[in-house]
């Protein structure tokens, strides 16, 4: 297994160690030893999510606050442009985003702590992403950050026009709109 820091502290890109055969491939997505050692703690996940979407959907850009969620993402099938927004009051990043291509060649997985906004773009005809959560969903807590903020110049490889967004989604908001109070501290 593979890491990689980031320009965005607490964010990490883990590459799993892929045994790839004319069977198929295996990895170990999570084994709790190992993924310790990089920080992320144990007994952390309290759900796991798996999401199925079409080509061109954009899900996101989603948070929880006050009960924050750290998020473990691997994509099983198919391809995603995945982006994180630091979202954390106080931190010297605060407002920047970074965008991985996630995918089932690949296998690369993203820790994202919390504090951070995020959500990703299918790319691929489908794609299912799973990611482990820390946190239980709390509809109540959760927050959309519009996925095209201006300020944010986040670069959405869009194939064919725009996206096939939520309802829910299109009402999220820029980030200028979010008072410190609705965002989490640095010292997540």
């Amino acid at each position: 297994m593979e890491t990689s820091s980031t320009a965005l502290p607490g964010l990490l890109l883990i590459k799993p160690s892929t045994f790839r055969d004319e069977r198929g491939f295996f990895i170990e997505s999570w084994q709790s030893d190992r993924y310790q050692t990089l920080g992320i703690p144990e007994n952390t996940w309290a759900q796991d999510n798996v999401s199925h979407s079409k080509k061109g959907v954009l899900r996101g850009l989603h948070f929880q606050i006050p009960r924050a969620q750290g998020k473990l993402i691997t994509v099983l099938q198919g391809e995603v442009y995945d982006v994180v927004v630091d979202i954390r009051v106080g931190s010297p990043t605060f407002g920047q985003h970074l965008g991985f291509n996630l995918s089932d060649k690949n296998l690369h997985q993203l820790w994202i702590p919390k504090g951070f906004a995020h959500g990703f773009l299918v790319l691929s005809d489908l794609a299912i992403v799973s990611y482990k959560a820390s946190e239980l969903y709390y509809p109540e807590d959760e927050k959309t950050l519009i996925w095209n903020d201006p300020a944010l110049s986040i670069s959405w490889p869009l194939l064919n026009g725009s996206p096939t967004v939520s309802e829910k989604d299109l009402r999220g908001l820029p980030l200028e709109r979010f008072s410190p109070a609705e965002l989490p501290p640095y010292s997540f």
